[in-house]
């Protein structure tokens, strides 16, 4: 029977973090909050003197399949509720600006009307001061920050010629070559 080499990795859980697991269903709580998920029969978790294992049941391709990815789930909920998960986001262009007010992110990105994301419970936004505008977004499930992280940024995407719009803060923008101003014969 072959493990996956991801699965296979004990998770070691801090000790400001409180497990209960029942049946197939894994609870975390920590200082940032409370998580839970559901895991598949395919599938089993023991947690013993701090160390969370995940085991495959059988030796069933989806069984395989499912071992790694549910390792890397119970993973991501023990960082997210002792570190949480944040993604910065920077606005570029003239005129473009952001602000937050409690849940809701209003966006004044070239549009004829201001556009708002409204977040969901667990996540925030900050939009910290200085001369470069930028989005905070951060919460303790990683999902969740990626997925609100990726609609704001689908509201103005950056375009490839002046780097126009909202990029992630690690993202490159490849940049293009404009019109040439030669004649055309």
């Amino acid at each position: 029977m072959s493990q996956s080499r991801i699965g296979k990795r004990p998770i070691i859980v801090p000790a400001t973090v409180k497990v209960e697991i029942a049946g197939q269903l894994v609870t975390l709580t920590g200082p940032k909050g409370t998580l839970s998920r559901e895991l598949r029969p395919e599938v089993q978790v023991q947690f013993e003197n701090g160390v969370i294992q995940i085991d495959p049941v059988g030796d069933s391709k989806m069984a395989r399949s499912l071992h790694g990815l549910s390792r890397t789930l119970v993973a991501n909920m023990v960082e997210g509720i002792t570190n949480g998960y944040r993604k910065v986001l920077e606005i570029n262009g003239v005129g473009y600006r952001a602000a937050s007010t409690g849940s809701t992110l209003t966006l004044q990105m070239g549009y004829s009307h201001p556009v708002e994301v409204v977040a969901p419970a667990g996540i925030t936004f900050t939009v910290p001061p200085g001369p470069r505008p930028s989005v905070v977004v951060e919460g303790i499930d990683k999902q969740l920050v990626g997925d609100l992280a990726a609609k704001v940024r689908s509201v103005r995407p950056p375009e490839p010629y002046k780097g126009k719009g909202i990029k992630y803060a690690t993202e490159t923008i490849r940049r293009k070559a404009g019109k040439s101003g030669g004649k055309k014969k």
